[in-house]
């Protein structure tokens, strides 16, 4: 296995971020458990198959990853295991139907693409029960136990921490996330993932919507800290002052008064540097973050302008029914769907051999003045590779491979592995933001998402006595406690205000909060009557226990544990 050299001081720190949320149960297609299947089988199993080709070619890829704890539990049921190879098989029939179709009518180019689609699914299949066993989660352990990659934790739910009015609630989800990491990983976590890279300093706040008073909050960093994790991640404006705030803050006053105070805290703190390729420690907590490298970053996610973009590269909107596999290459950004030419995945593993140089000179360049080295730290979701870029996970297997090649100064690195290498030393205050549309809040607090919030904050508040006496808790009230923190996690999900703001999956998500805060609230009327349950309590109960138990195991902010 191929180590990088002690004197590398120009580190690549590829960091991919895993989420989905909790959507076993709670439907299938459009919106439901397909998004789990199809996250599966385009994006994590190809990603481990890219892993074991590094491996045997004795390259390590030092890949860094994080996994949501939601997600982590919903790959690790059994309900998935026989829920995606039901989903396989469905796949599988639907390339047999294609080809059989195409042939008739006379498409015998698409009908190819059928039989290349029916390859691909029983590789995928092949992957998923004998190479990695069926499980997902322990295959990426395996990889982290060799030192290949590195895992990182991120929140329970993938809440967005700085609007939960509550730091118990921050630390809740936090520590959620660290104690599911032990218990698959077998370790303590070293980095988090802020979900949203949303993060929030410590100053006197009060919740946006509804009527509070302002109050002392900790920042998101002092709260990681105290919790033992050593770092996290932002975006690159938040580093260069976090000035990226947009019109909505006109339109959303209560924003403003966030803002505003925060800019009036700050005014003493240490200065804000602009160089995004080293580590810095967030004030107070002295905890280490790093920024988002734009420059690389833009490659990748841009459709406009990135790789993913390109005309040879497979259309992810097209697709042919009944089975919903996709036969058709962009074309171009401007072309209509009905105008789509046939994909030739040929010509797009040219594409990806010439984007993939490309990358590899890039980073190079960036630091190539840079004697005393740096970190380029690139920030993607997952499903980016595979799921929305069918060719992403070629185009990273190349990449590593040239980069850890002889002629490359910049080298693959974890964060970990990175950081002792180049530590923090610099002690920066951060402002507030997000890497969301405008750097801030808008994407997840507005109009259309304020009666989301109202809910959170009215379900944090009414729980404060309750989790203050946990630890006194009867067998059967520790049970209903457990079931109310599922719903709570799950009320708090970003997914749901994310899903309404970009008019995705709009009534999906606010059945899912509506859902959420209905059985928070019958929860905690139950936990107020402190008597046995009858019988249509014990149904209900069971009900949801069957529908939302996500955590085998809940580890309240006191640290006990139901």
């Amino acid at each position: 296995m191929a180590e990088i050299s002690a004197a590398t001081k120009k580190h690549f720190c590829l960091v991919l971020h895993s989420h989905i949320p909790y959507v076993l149960n709670h439907g299938t297609w459009p919106h439901g458990t397909d998004w789990l299947y199809e996250a599966a089988a385009e994006t994590y199993l190809p990603l481990l198959e890219v892993l074991l080709r590094l491996e045997k070619e004795g390259i390590r890829s030092a890949l860094t990853i994080s996994f949501t704890p939601v997600l982590i539990e919903q790959l690790k049921s059994q309900k998935f295991s026989t829920g995606f190879i039901n989903y396989l098989v469905m796949k599988l029939e639907a390339a047999a139907g294609d080809y059989l179709y195409f042939q008739q009518i006379g498409e015998k180019e698409l009908a190819a693409l059928a039989s290349f689609w029916r390859r691909w699914y029983e590789n995928i299949f092949r992957l998923f029960v004998d190479e990695f066993h069926s499980d997902l989660v322990g295959s990426f352990a395996r990889f982290q136990q060799k030192r290949i990659i590195e895992i990182t934790t991120s929140a329970a739910t993938h809440s967005y921490l700085p609007l939960l009015s509550r730091d118990e609630s921050v630390r809740h989800q936090i520590k959620q996330g660290y104690f599911v990491y032990q218990k698959y990983f077998g370790l303590n976590p070293a980095g988090f993932w802020l979900p949203e890279c949303a993060y929030r300093p410590g100053y006197s706040w009060k919740p946006p919507v509804g009527q509070f008073a302002p109050y002392q909050r900790k920042g998101i960093d002092e709260i990681l800290g105290e919790e033992n994790l050593k770092y996290f991640f932002i975006d690159a404006h938040l580093l260069k002052g976090g000035e990226a705030l947009g019109v909505y803050l006109e339109k959303f006053p209560a924003l403003r008064y966030l803002w505003e105070r925060y800019k009036e805290k700050s005014k003493s703190g240490p200065l804000r540097p602009e160089d995004p390729y080293q580590p810095y420690l967030a004030h107070p907590s002295a905890v280490t973050f790093l920024a988002r490298d734009e420059v690389s970053g833009k490659q990748v996610w841009s459709r406009s302008s990135g790789y993913p973009g390109d005309g040879h590269y497979l259309e992810f909107h097209k697709k042919h029914f009944p089975g919903g596999l996709r036969y058709w290459k962009i074309t171009s950004s401007s072309s209509d769907l009905a105008d789509k030419l046939p994909y030739d995945f040929n010509q797009a593993l040219e594409r990806v051999e010439e984007h993939s140089n490309h990358f590899v000179w890039l980073l190079n360049n960036t630091l190539k003045n840079r004697r005393e080295g740096g970190i380029i730290t690139s920030l993607y979701d997952t499903e980016l590779f595979g799921h929305w870029w069918f060719e992403g996970p070629e185009w990273l297997y190349r990449v590593i491979k040239k980069l850890s090649a002889a002629d490359s100064e910049v080298k693959p690195s974890t964060v970990s592995a990175a950081l002792q290498k180049i530590p923090g030393r610099i002690l920066v205050s951060l402002p507030e933001g997000s890497w969301g549309e405008g750097g801030f809040h808008w994407i997840w607090l507005n109009d259309e998402t304020s009666w989301i919030w109202e809910k959170i904050y009215e379900v944090e508040k009414k729980c404060l006595p309750l989790m203050a006496g946990a630890a006194r808790l009867e067998d059967g009230r520790s049970r209903l406690l457990k079931i109310f923190c599922q719903e709570k996690f799950l009320l708090e999900s970003s997914d749901w205000p994310f899903l309404i703001s970009t008019m995705t999956a709009g009534d999906y998500a606010a059945a899912r909060v509506s859902r959420h805060y209905e059985r928070a609230l019958k929860i905690l009327k139950l936990l107020e009557k402190n008597s046995d349950l009858n019988p249509e309590e014990e149904f209900f109960i069971n009900k949801i226990e069957a529908e939302d138990s996500i955590f085998k195991e809940i580890i309240l902010p006191d640290g006990n544990i139901l």
